[in-house]
């Protein structure tokens, strides 16, 4: 079987009719920013179903514009996952059951390329037009809401929300929180994924103890004191990529694109507060820059003319993440007092954030670091049967496996410049 039969065989294996789960044991509802990876692949696939699962995804949004990260599925066990609906207890207006917190916004990006892999199918579905004014209303939610620091930048107030959940990054904000009592929750991942691999158990009652304050705060985010608040640059480097995206999205259907230009120029310029010699740090709102270098501050190579991209390209290419010597690209500085080359977020290598930093790679034309990570993210995909995530070291797979959007960017990667075939 081809490395190309083969995602799709996971791609196929994994969707529930409207959606595409992430995995079918360990996360078996669907997921933010996976679906927006997901439809990347997808759209070489079937255009129309990667439409579908963006659509699906937005038909979770609330009032205020937030995408939660978490559409529940009523197919499913209510307490097949922890947190599952009734810890959230949040339901849309549609009577979609959902979690209240968010994840990064990739979702334009996403729609701007399923447009472009059949322009004919999306036209034909009125699929631009569609999905444009909620994408907007997701931006001006973030963009608003979410300034937290008054510095121009969203502010992530859940490690969960960075989409890493783990990352070293974290530590110091979580240590301030009173985390919940051990018996107060039961935990379904470490069911399905080894406990090595897995948050530990006092970070998970933090988790637990953020999420129920804001959840009984009305997940208000003027309101609710938030004891976890950071401005990560990843997050808002995927906004600026997809403000960009909905600036084309909107020149394509006739409308004025200069609100997404200015949009994604502010918050360019604003990123650069999070800059410190060679990386980009997250800010912690409660104290100041994190000194931790994760993954995270690699990111931003994605951003369109971003002034930083040399450093940090030759950061990339340090001791810190050796990108070209070891797999894909870690999670966290090989030399840092935190690595830990198993354990989720803190040293493991995963296919989505290389699949950016080869984007960004790409962008800044440095073409055989692009070729070179493009084809060790291809032949570790196939190895491993579509790990979530692999040891930086020796490639060995972690976490889940049959994983969604590993093999979703495995076929965009193999496919992009191909016409998609139909289902």
């Amino acid at each position: 079987m081809s490395l190309r039969q083969a995602a799709e065989r996971v791609l196929l294996g994994n969707w529930i009719g409207h959606s595409t789960v992430p995995s079918r044991s360990l996360y078996p509802h669907q997921w933010s920013w996976d679906s927006a990876f997901i439809a990347i692949g997808l759209r070489h696939l079937s255009p129309r179903r990667a439409q579908v699962e963006l659509e699906s995804l937005l038909g979770s949004q609330w009032s205020d514009g937030r995408i939660p990260h978490i559409s529940f599925s009523p197919a499913v066990a209510r307490d097949a996952y922890f947190p599952g609906p009734d810890f959230w207890q949040a339901t849309t207006v549609g009577g979609v059951e959902t979690s209240g917190i968010i994840q990064p916004p990739v979702h334009a990006l996403a729609a701007w390329l399923t447009h472009q892999a059949d322009e004919a199918e999306s036209v034909r579905r009125n699929f631009l037009p569609r999905v444009y004014p909620k994408l907007v209303a997701w931006h001006t939610y973030l963009r608003t809401r979410r300034d937290l620091g008054g510095h121009g930048l969203v502010a992530i107030v859940h490690p969960w929300e960075s989409g890493m959940d783990n990352s070293p990054a974290w530590d110091d904000a979580l240590a301030r929180v009173t985390p919940a009592p051990l018996d107060s929750f039961t935990r379904q991942d470490t069911n399905h994924a080894n406990p090595t691999d897995r948050p530990t158990d006092l970070d998970y009652a933090r988790y637990v103890q953020l999420a129920a304050t804001y959840r009984d705060h009305q997940y208000d985010d003027a309101t609710t004191p938030f004891e976890f608040a950071l401005e990560d640059p990843a997050f808002n480097a995927l906004l600026i990529t997809s403000e960009h995206a909905l600036a084309d999205i909107a020149e394509y259907l006739g409308l004025d694109p200069a609100h997404h230009l200015k949009a994604a120029e502010e918050l360019t310029h604003a990123l650069g507060q999070l800059f410190s010699e060679d990386l980009f740090h997250a800010r912690d709102l409660h104290t100041d820059l994190v000194p931790a270098r994760t993954i995270s501050g690699l990111i931003p190579l994605i951003v369109p003319g971003l002034p930083q991209a040399a450093d940090l390209l030759a950061t990339a290419r340090s001791d810190h993440f050796k990108l070209g010597q070891v797999h894909l690209v870690p999670s966290y500085d090989l030399t840092g007092p935190a690595f830990e080359r198993k354990r989720y977020w803190r040293g493991p290598s995963w296919f989505n954030t290389a699949w950016l930093v080869h984007r960004g790679l790409q962008a800044v034309g440095a073409h055989p670091d692009a070729d070179h990570l493009k084809d060790d993210l291809l032949a570790l995909a196939g190895r491993t049967g579509f790990a979530e995530y692999v040891d930086p070291y020796d490639g060995s797979p972690r976490g889940a496996q049959t994983f969604s959007w590993t093999a979703a960017l495995a076929l965009d990667l193999l496919e992009s410049q191909n016409a998609p075939t139909q289902l």
